[in-house]
């Protein structure tokens, strides 16, 4: 495959394994047991079960009609809100503990930033009774406060972070930290297309799930098994690897990547990576990165947690790099637009990160008639109180 990592995980000119020596061990074990393990016959069977009888998958592909007469196009909605705990992050969070369980590791870490990850790391630790460690920023923590009551009585400690902008990139920062500190009994379950290999392309296998019943979903409504576009927003990057994993190869199939404009590309309050980003070596991988005129890491700005972040999964830097993918940059106020339209129009209240990808719709050039695929990675119980502070100006 053309857009496949290679054996030292890198996608072109970006992944690759940059991590302190305490940790090189470590992930090497995962590294050399990762594919061992789950192209194994026993675990696949237990994944799909899991995935069939407590995920609840597939989850549907549904023709939104009314949005697709505004648009003039057949759109379609892979309805990943609809899977227990809300959103995509279980199919990785059921994958990744699994594989923890089978090395035999008991402490399950996480990073969260909309807290979505969190609650299906947590979950699926109270699943396995496994003992949840979440690393969650401090501004996050107050605003998705409804996903941290959800991971505390799931069994979960939650750290709150709060140095830096106490957002996702440091709570990946602690959780890293603590990671170094208990490497023998701990494994980090990492949520999104990010960090060392094997991280960005172990999460894209578990989460092509969603790309295996796009085909299979397309074939049985329209009798072929692919779109013309695939549309997903992308913070880190792992509903969009999802979505388009068993398209990467095929040139019929347009990919559209939404990003976090925040107030503006023109503005610092941004976290469109894939658009203004350098090179830069992030959490474990060589990526594109939000920097400031001496190369530090930039702060970041998007009024959805899961997506203000200022790195991106190697695969999309790739992507983004090559020209397979188109990118587009949605700001708050044209997500929230989206978002309540989605609302109104279909009877769907999509998660913020969501949002970001029902937001390029009317910014991206759409023929008559094109199969259109938009995935709605999460729902939008966790956004409520951000939805309500706005409804005045969109309602």
């Amino acid at each position: 495959m053309k857009f496949a990592v290679n054996n030292e995980g890198f996608y072109g000119e970006f992944g690759g394994m940059f991590i302190p020596d305490v940790l090189r061990p470590t992930v090497e074990e995962v590294r050399d047991k990762y594919l061992e393990v789950i192209e194994s016959a026993d675990f696949r069977r237990e994944f799909r079960s899991l995935l069939r009888d407590y995920a609840g998958r597939p989850s549907p592909l549904y023709l939104a009609k009314k949005l697709s007469r505004k648009y003039g196009a057949q759109i379609y909605l892979k309805r990943e809100d609809l899977n227990h705990t809300g959103a995509h992050k279980i199919n990785n969070a059921l994958g990744q503990a699994l594989l923890a369980g089978k090395m035999g590791k008991q402490r399950i870490i996480c990073e969260t930033g909309a807290g979505q990850h969190g609650v299906a790391t947590a979950t699926v630790c109270a699943l396995f009774g496994m003992k949840c460690v979440v690393y969650m920023g401090a501004k996050d923590v107050a605003r998705q406060r409804p996903n941290v009551e959800r991971m505390r009585m799931l069994g979960a400690e939650v750290k709150s972070v709060d140095h830096g902008q106490g957002t996702l990139c440091e709570a990946i920062n602690e959780a890293l930290a603590d990671w170094c500190e208990h490497a023998a009994d701990t494994y980090y379950l990492i949520g999104s297309a990010v960090g060392p290999h094997p991280f960005p392309d172990m999460v894209a296998k578990f989460q092509s799930v969603i790309s295996e019943e796009i085909k299979e979903q397309l074939q049985e409504k329209i009798g072929r098994d692919y779109p013309d576009t695939l549309m997903a927003c992308v913070g880190g990057g792992s509903n969009a690897a999802g979505t388009i994993y068993h398209y990467l190869d095929d040139d019929r199939v347009r990919i559209v990547l939404s990003e976090a404009g925040g107030q503006g590309t023109d503005t610092p309050f941004t976290a469109a990576t894939l658009q203004l980003g350098r090179a830069l070596v992030l959490h474990g991988s060589r990526t594109l990165v939000l920097q400031d005129a001496d190369g530090n890491v930039r702060d970041t700005y998007s009024i959805s947690a899961g997506l203000d972040y200022p790195g991106v999964g190697p695969l999309h830097a790739h992507l983004a790099q090559t020209g397979r993918a188109e990118l587009v940059a949605v700001d708050d106020d044209e997500a929230l637009a989206a978002a309540f339209e989605l609302t109104r129009l279909e009877g769907i209240i999509p998660a913020l990160e969501s949002s970001h990808a029902l937001g390029a719709l009317p910014k991206v050039k759409l023929r008559e008639g094109e199969v259109v695929v938009l995935t709605v990675s999460g729902r939008g119980d966790k956004d409520m109180d951000t939805y309500l502070q706005h409804i005045d100006r969109f309602v």
